[in-house]
């Protein structure tokens, strides 16, 4: 077995994060060493990694030049110039996830097709180039509102995702290439985090349960497991396992994923990375998903992925109103509560709905948990000098 630990084994990472940040303590844990490549000189990875480059991850010279001399290359972020991975894969180097699934994923359109065409249940949709093309559709009623527009490149943290209820919003809606999808009603939003290593080991995480912001569309709360019957855990468990299987995917990949109010499971996107949804996995799970994911991609045994208590993830994001140099108000009251631990991501600089860290909570009652995550929430502010 090749030798990661204390070595001079080099793994390179595209991204510098909180994910990296996070990813790093884990590295750190088992002393491997790590060089980072990102586009803001001040990324939270840049001054815990053994070595940081300060780069455009979409420029192809950039990322080439990045992977001479690493043994392994991994993603936090899936936005990356895959050309350059092609060739840096072609000259030998090991990139979990493969360029090849990564070109699935980091077009919508793409992975939409993708779940078609692999019989994986999902909600119905279109593609459109630009944004003439759908007024189109709409003006001659081949769709109708409400529907959901997605971009399909870029998005994150519910960015480049809308829905559009009437003209107003049709109209408010940038000139990009897109998909939309039926507004399906849903009972929940679900998420199954999955790793497989080269061997064709593979470990699922419970399922679990996430509350979104009704304005940022980003998750407020992950809760685990899910308040959900077992009939439809399994049944979520089972379609994740069939799309990792699908793409034949090495590393860890959340699938994200609606439960219907008929109990139907459809995936809604994926992201081949450590994830929001898994964050309470550092305090509430035997494996963490990052350590998971280093055992996943350096083709390690993978580790317990049961929950040792119940854990909730509240967000802490950048309050409305407030830009500049980031101050936490009332911390050391959520620190007198039991089960409560905070994550701090070194961002500096904070602004509406940036993500600047999360709390976990965990309590072997799962209501409990979760009422403690809404004092923590109610409690703590993310505001600036």
């Amino acid at each position: 077995m090749k030798n990661y630990f204390s070595s001079d084994f080099k793994l390179g990472v595209l991204g510098g994060g909180q994910l990296g940040r996070m990813l790093l303590a884990e590295t750190q844990k088992f002393d491997i060493y790590t060089t980072v490549l990102d586009g803001n000189k001040n990324a939270p990875c840049a001054q815990i990694c053994n070595k940081f480059v300060n780069g455009n991850l979409l420029d192809y010279k950039t990322i080439y030049n990045f992977g001479k001399g690493l043994d392994l290359l991994t993603i936090e972020i899936e936005n990356v110039n895959l050309d350059a991975l092609d060739v840096l894969e072609q000259e030998g180097l090991t990139i979990y996830p493969t360029p090849k699934t990564l070109r699935i994923i980091q077009s919508k359109a793409r992975q939409k097709k993708f779940y078609i065409d692999h019989q994986i249940p999902t909600a119905p949709f279109s593609y459109y180039a630009y944004l003439e093309e759908l007024k189109h559709s709409y003006e001659n009623n081949i769709i109708d509102f409400p529907f959901v527009w997605k971009s399909a490149r870029f998005g994150y943290d519910g960015n480049g995702v809308k829905i559009v209820r009437d003209n107003i919003d049709l109209e408010s809606l940038p000139n990009v290439e897109c998909i939309i999808e039926k507004l399906i009603p849903f009972k929940k939003e679900l998420a199954v985090i999955v790793a497989k290593n080269k061997d064709g080991q593979t470990k699922t995480y419970p399922v679990v349960e996430m509350e979104f912001h009704p304005e940022a569309n980003q998750v407020e709360y992950v809760i685990c497991p899910a308040r959900i019957e077992i009939n439809i855990a399994n049944k979520a468990q089972e379609i994740a396992l069939k799309v990792v299987n699908d793409l034949d995917f090495i590393g860890l990949l959340a699938v994200e994923m609606f439960q219907t109010e008929d109990d139907e499971i459809l995936v809604n996107e994926v992201a081949p990375r450590p994830h929001n949804s898994g964050h309470y996995s550092i305090e509430a799970s035997y494996t963490n998903q990052f350590e998971q994911h280093l055992r996943s991609i350096l083709n390690l045994p993978l580790g317990n992925t049961e929950s040792k208590v119940a854990g909730i993830m509240v967000n802490l994001v950048g309050e409305e109103g407030f830009s500049g140099n980031v101050v936490y108000e009332n911390f050391n009251d959520i620190l007198k509560i039991d089960g409560v631990t905070p994550h701090i991501y070194g961002k500096k600089e904070t602004r509406p709905f940036r993500k600047m860290g999360h709390v976990t909570i965990v309590n072997s009652n799962i209501d409990k948990a979760r009422a403690t995550a809404q004092v923590v929430k109610e409690t703590i502010r993310v505001i600036s000098k």
